[in-house]
């Protein structure tokens, strides 16, 4: 597991807001966090440490941070905070710029400027959940003044690498707790890299990028689309190819670069084969025929399944089912 866990229910109801205050406090620039919630206030956090970039999935009760001009001369960490919105709705008002934010809305804020967010429809029956993430300015490749036309801008993450993004920092939540620490600094460089390749494409500053931040994001793009159709046995390295408008050649030249060394075939496999892995040890879905998880998984011929999950778990399907579901009870 990677991160460290924060949630308000382990402590005594009267100190839970002042221990969250101190704990985001610590973690962001320093701003002025008041809530009236407090005295009835509920709250997790995550802290992930990815190398010098920290993301922080949260969920709290409606609480509004105001960040001043006295504030920013006394501590200025020189960073980027970036916000997805996943539930509830929040407003920002930040250089001069007023929006509203809702689910799948994300937000820039620059540290050395004032701002201040609030809560939207401040009700007893909802709360605020997202996720944060602090960047080093200086480990952007997009000059600042480039940067501050993003600032306190409505952006959205339904669609191209700002979905990419999201959908990274939501699986990053999701998957904390089957990462090892030693996963975290290349987690931190692919971060890094989407979100500079989403920086500069909300920009149109693309060629501020290097080829090699530009080839890493590709990659990463590249996984995210086969994840997604691991279904599909039709998947095959002509079909991704066309699928970024970029050549087969140049597709395998990106896998042969990229540290894991894997070809793009072995790679498709070793998926599907986890992901009929993790399916076959799944409780709930016990009476799944074999053949169908296999089918689930794009691995239609059932004698081509059985003989790759025995090359690579040491034993059959049936037998890996049975032993996994028998560990469980």
């Amino acid at each position: 597991m990677i991160g460290t866990v924060f949630r308000s229910d382990d402590l005594p109801a009267e100190g839970r807001f002042e221990s969250w205050r101190e704990l985001v406090g610590r973690t962001i620039a320093p701003s002025d966090i008041t809530s009236a919630h407090a005295d009835d206030f509920w709250a997790e956090l995550r802290l992930l440490e990815l190398g010098p970039v920290l993301v922080w999935p949260t969920s709290f009760r409606p609480a509004r941070f105001r960040r001043n001009d006295r504030l920013v001369r006394q501590s200025d960490p020189e960073q980027y905070h970036l916000s997805l919105i996943l539930g509830g709705v929040l407003g920002l008002e930040h250089v001069g710029r007023t929006d509203t934010y809702r689910p799948r809305d994300l937000w820039v804020t620059d540290t050395s400027e004032p701002y201040d967010v609030m809560p939207s429809g401040d009700g007893d029956g909802w709360a605020v959940t997202g996720v944060g993430v602090e960047i080093p300015k200086a480990l952007l490749p997009v000059a600042p003044d480039r940067v501050r036309d993003l600032l306190g801008r409505r952006l959205p993450g339904q669609e191209g690498t700002g979905a990419l993004l999201t959908d990274f920092l939501i699986g990053l939540d999701r998957q904390s707790a089957s990462l090892r620490p030693s996963d975290a600094p290349r987690l931190g460089t692919v971060l890094l890299d989407l979100l500079a390749v989403w920086f500069a494409q909300t920009l149109e500053a693309e060629t501020e990028l290097d080829p090699e931040t530009r080839h890493r994001v590709m990659t990463t793009r590249i996984r995210a689309f086969i994840r997604q159709n691991l279904h599909d046995p039709g998947l095959s390295p002509p079909v991704i190819a066309a699928a970024h408008h970029i050549s087969v050649s140049y597709l395998h030249r990106l896998f042969q670069q990229d540290a894991r060394g894997e070809t793009v075939a072995a790679w498709i496999r070793s998926q599907r084969l986890e992901g009929a892995r993790r399916d076959l040890a799944d409780p709930a879905r016990h009476s799944t025929p074999i053949h169908a998880v296999a089918v689930r998984w794009g691995m239609t011929r059932a004698s081509d399944f059985t003989r790759a999950f025995r090359a690579v778990y040491g034993v059959s399907p049936r037998d890996y089912r049975h032993q996994a579901l028998a560990d469980q009870e």
